[in-house]
């Protein structure tokens, strides 16, 4: 069974060494796009747009709607901007799923319902009045650095998107005229275009689309912006627009045009069409564009970032190792030679004018063209590397491995774990002012589970690897934060993943990393919450209301990924031998396939609390990780492979 998942595994590599996984699901990035290229005055190629038009089509629930995700209920949001995008496409606006379509959204207002970045696509469509639209004047740009609502503190896939956006909303920019946008100004709304009270619209959001309800400091931060808006001077504005394009040109120059993500690598391509007509800028965001492109079995979409490829990669290195097997020897060495060309070699260009954390040393959760390394990419990285290291086949230097640790030290926050791309820099009362609607957890870039966890296993490495590095305080510091951050059920919330299950892999592992034994207190409450939760069938299962309600919400069968995230936590926790581990064990054997796969399954993965995303290898990597460190037969006679997982048990529990 093990050698049939690692045979997968090793088939399913990119010529580069990589893994390239399909990581879509939001079903808002596709609208996005269609509704960029129109403004441009372009259309996707005919056969993109077959595929973008079946992929919607695949996923319009009974209802008439389309969720958030691929999984969600229906949201105004999501289904206006659909529709517009099937209409764009060339549907007709009497297509039976476009009539479900205005049946389901015109009683809830149309466009007039929909949470703030619909809105705000839609006024750049012409159809909605930027009138409608919550302020968002890029004069916030020209304000102190000093102050703690200045917008380069906030998380950055925040400041990203709202950077082009307040561009665009100083300048009122609006597509040109044509009779299909006339068309769907008819279609949309539940009373003529015309009497709209768009003042009122402002504030109206549809009860499917609120999960951050806007609050009285919100709605008082957007009072003054509004009377900002009508009294500003055309000379200020001026100069807000410029320094906006300037800070949208250092973002474009520093991910070579791909962007941090989809939605301001749209939005920053529509910038420069207004700002510069075919000059060179537009022409080098159309040349990545098609980087975000997804190709499934269910048609055409567009992934929430441009690939997921190191973050994969370092998984898949830790799961092939440790499965034990000579035959891994040369998928490994390619994976290595992968590691090592997109390690971030040189911090980004003007790094403190454009509001960016030194990025020498870090490793980005796709390619290193991308140009953000965050925290825990960088840390699996360099636990792939030194776990590929006694094995002479890590390619990465001792010295660019040393610069990797400094880059992860820099990033540890005061309460001692770690956020993404970079330290926290907002007080988190900034989450009130959250304008986004369907979105949690958006403005200020705090300390996770899951970062922290895995910067804190590789600085342990790190360690061991090199006797007497300082980075001992550090580790204590991250340590003492995952100590705090356990749920009295003896569970961890994750952020990036669903999600209890997910939060507690990694508040374990990073625990045993840390020197916690078995009987340790807070591993025996671990072990507790993971039984309490194990089915009757032996598995686990968590769907992705865990996240938006923020408690364990079970699903309807067991999961792959969930089971060998509980088994990969058991084990590290002492408990490779239990009753429980074997139930688990013995359902993930029976659910895979006689291929050496996993049936396609709920999606495993989240952003923002509540938008699902599809990691496509993580039914490949963890049941094999998981199994390889579960499967006694296997681990009678330890490999050089087992045995350099022995010698580092901070890897995610890899114990003997």
């Amino acid at each position: 069974m093990m050698q049939r998942a690692r045979d997968v595994l090793a088939r399913t590599q990119e010529a580069d060494g990589s893994w390239k996984g399909d990581y879509s699901g939001p079903l808002f990035l596709s609208p996005v796009y269609v509704a960029g290229l129109y403004v441009l005055g372009r259309a996707p190629d005919a056969r993109t747009r077959e595929g973008l038009v079946t992929y919607a089509r695949a996923h319009q629930n009974e209802d008439g709607g389309w969720g958030l995700d691929v999984e969600s209920p229906s949201l105004v949001f999501t289904t206006v901007l659909n529709y517009v995008a099937l209409r764009l496409l060339g549907v007709e606006a009497e297509d039976p799923g476009l009539i479900r379509a205005r049946d389901w959204f015109l009683p809830r207002g149309g466009p007039l319902g929909s949470g703030s970045w619909g809105k705000a696509v839609l006024a750049l469509l012409g159809l909605y009045e930027y009138d409608g639209l919550a302020p968002t004047p890029p004069e916030l740009w020209l304000l102190p650095r000093a102050l703690p609502f200045h917008p380069s503190r906030l998380w950055c896939h925040c400041r990203m998107v709202y950077l082009p956006m307040g561009w665009l909303y100083g300048r009122r920019a609006r597509a040109a005229e044509t009779p299909l946008l006339a068309e769907l100004r008819r279609e949309l709304y539940p009373l003529p275009y015309a009497d709209v009270d768009w003042k009122a619209a402002r504030n109206r959001v549809a009860a499917t689309d609120v999960y951050t309800p806007r609050g009285a400091w919100l709605r008082a931060v957007n009072r003054v912006l509004g009377l900002y808006e009508r009294l500003h001077s055309r000379r200020l504005r001026d100069r807000a627009l410029e320094e906006s394009l300037a800070q949208i040109r250092g973002e474009d120059e520093a991910t070579h045009f791909i962007c941090i993500g989809p939605i301001n690598k749209v939005l920053n391509t529509v910038v420069w069409h207004l700002a510069r007509p075919d000059g060179p800028e537009v022409r080098a965001h159309l040349e990545r564009l098609p980087d975000y492109l997804q190709r499934t079995p269910e048609g055409v979409t567009v992934n929430g970032y441009n690939s997921s490829q190191l973050w994969d990669t370092a998984f898949a290195v830790q799961a092939l190792v440790v499965s034990g097997q000579e035959e891994a020897r040369a998928t490994l060495a390619r994976a290595s030679r992968f590691l090592e060309s997109e390690q971030v070699l040189e911090d980004s260009p003007r790094a403190e004018r454009f509001h960016r954390h030194p990025s020498r040393g870090g490793w980005p959760f796709s390619t290193r063209a991308h140009g953000w390394p965050i925290s825990d990419c960088t840390a699996e990285a360099v636990k792939a590397c030194l776990l590929l290291e006694p094995l002479g086949l890590n390619r990465v230097p001792r010295e660019r491995l040393a610069q990797a640790v400094e880059f992860i030290l820099s990033l540890q926050n005061r309460d001692g774990g770690w956020a993404t791309y970079e330290r926290t820099r907002a007080p988190r009362w900034m989450e009130r002012f959250n304008p986004s609607d369907v979105f949690s957890g958006v403005m200020v870039d705090v300390s996770y589970v899951e970062c922290t966890s895995a910067c804190v296993q590789a600085l342990i490495a790190w360690r061991r690897a090199r006797p007497g590095a300082p980075v001992g305080q550090a580790i204590a510091r991250g340590l003492d934060f995952l100590r705090r951050t356990q749920r009295p059920d003896g569970g961890w919330e994750g952020s990036w993943g669903v999600c209890f299950s997910y939060g507690t892999w990694f508040g374990v592992t990073g625990l045993v990393a840390g020197g916690a034994r078995p009987g340790n207190p807070a591993l025996r409450q671990a072990v507790r919450f993971l039984e309490e939760h194990q089915r009757e069938d032996g598995a686990w299962s968590e769907t992705i209301q865990s996240c938006r309600e923020r408690r364990w919400v079970e699903g309807a069968t067991g999961h792959a990924v969930t089971t060998s995230w509980a088994l990969l936590s058991l084990v590290a926790a002492g408990e490779g031998d239990s009753e429980v581990t074997r139930r688990g064990v013995a359902w993930l054997r029976a659910r895979q396939g006689a291929d050496g796969r996993w049936p396609r399954e709920p999606e495993a993965g989240v952003f923002s609390r509540t938008c699902a995303i599809h990691y496509d290898t993580y039914l490949r990597i963890f049941p094999l990780w998981a199994l390889s460190l579960t499967g006694r037969e296997e681990h009678r006679v330890l490999s050089p492979y087992q045995e350099a997982a022995r010698r580092h048990p901070e890897f995610s529990g890899l114990t003997p």
